[in-house]
């Protein structure tokens, strides 16, 4: 699979080496040079880790990395020239996962990439293995199955689609139907309510669906 980076950098000439670096990783990687636009960028494209200019033209990466934590926990290293801001980025108030100093080397960058980007990859616990057989509908964990409905396989595979990634019920419920019908958000929370007890006959010491307050859900393999 070829993660998606995301540069948000007002600095060409870095953006470019950057983007260079990553390349070579056989990473596929965007720019963007101005705050701008971006939150509205990771809406509507699947983007898995994001390197994130501290200042930036439009708006500045505190505004943007706070934007993005109101829907999605994808990774996000900030750069900062700005020791003072440093603090601010350490206790997590604005939700960054990691942070580099200007000026840097390319290549810790690169390696902070890959640190964050095996943080999200699923946790196969051992010898089990979560998928989902799309020919048959059934879910699979380790050697055993359980068959799923159409819409919960629609749903199950939406949030399988970014583990750790919040998804609200909007969102699930465009995933789930595919005929524009109007559902209540009490009619996902049914659905994910008899996912999970699927998912507990094949793994009863796990939960994988999270339940976020306000928000709505997240596979997180890890918790």
């Amino acid at each position: 699979m070829h993660h998606h980076i995301l540069i948000v950098e007002d600095e060409i000439d870095l953006a470019q080496l950057m983007r260079d670096y990553l390349l070579r990783e056989d990473y596929q990687v965007n720019m963007m040079h101005t705050g701008s636009g971006v939150v509205e960028y990771v809406q509507h494209n699947d983007v898995d880790l994001i390197l994130l200019d501290l200042m930036l033209p439009g708006i500045d990466g505190l505004d943007i990395c706070k934007s993005i934590r109101a829907f999605s926990q994808i990774p996000i290293i900030m750069t900062t020239a700005r020791v003072d801001e440093i603090d601010r980025i350490i206790g997590l108030e604005i939700g960054a996962d990691d942070y580099v100093c200007k000026p840097y080397s390319p290549r810790e960058v690169v390696a902070r990439v890959k640190v964050q980007l095996r943080r999200i990859e699923p946790n196969t616990n051992g010898n089990s293995s979560f998928a989902l057989d799309e020919d048959s509908l059934n879910l699979v964990i380790g050697q055993q199955h359980v068959e799923l409905t159409s819409v919960e396989f629609n749903l199950l595979e939406q949030l399988l689609n970014k583990p750790g990634r919040i998804y609200s019920r909007d969102q699930l419920m465009n995933a789930a139907y595919n005929d524009d019908r109007i559902v209540s958000d009490r009619t996902i929370d049914s659905h994910i309510k008899k996912i999970r007890q699927k998912i507990k006959q094949l793994e009863p010491e796990r939960e994988y669906i999270h339940s976020i307050y306000g928000r709505g859900y997240k596979y997180d393999p890890r918790i």
